[in-house]
């Protein structure tokens, strides 16, 4: 799919963004991470970092158990990709988030800092999984903003 909007004239390759939230959080940290040379802004809110620390109804339903899938974990474990951060990213996460915990993210703030990459992090204190109300139109103006910034 990249390859044939990369194909299009309104797109420009050396200005591509991403952006999800909690599995879609997950998946834009990955792309930030595994293809560092094509995704130059992602905003990744909610993600899941390390899939053995998120609810085992939902990931042990695709990924069985990290006893079982041993692989599945590691590859998809962002921690350990955290070096390859070359574009801005910024990571939102509701400061009491149950679905996705906040460890998640702290998590891999840390091994960012071990590895000596400069991801960016946004709290909003008091929500969960979702961030609603006023502070919807907070994030929705720092989504935007975080593009406009690094993507001109």
């Amino acid at each position: 799919m990249l390859n044939f909007l990369k194909t299009l004239p309104f797109v420009d390759a050396n200005r591509i963004g991403v952006h999800g939230w909690s599995f879609g959080g997950f998946m834009t940290t990955n792309l930030m991470l595994r293809y560092p040379d094509t995704f130059k802004v992602g905003v990744a809110g909610g993600p899941v970092i390390d899939w053995s620390y998120y609810e085992v109804m939902y990931g042990e339903r695709y990924m069985d158990t990290p006893e079982t899938n041993p692989e599945g974990y590691k590859d998809s474990n962002m921690k350990l990709k955290a070096g390859n951060l070359k574009g801005h990213l910024l990571v939102i996460h509701g400061g009491v988030d149950p679905t996705c915990v906040p460890q998640h993210t702290y998590s891999f703030m840390k091994a960012c800092i071990e590895a000596g990459t400069y991801p960016d992090l946004f709290i909003y204190p008091g929500h969960e999984h979702g961030v609603v109300g006023k502070d919807r139109v907070h994030l929705n103006n720092k989504m935007t903003q975080y593009f406009d910034e690094f993507l001109k």
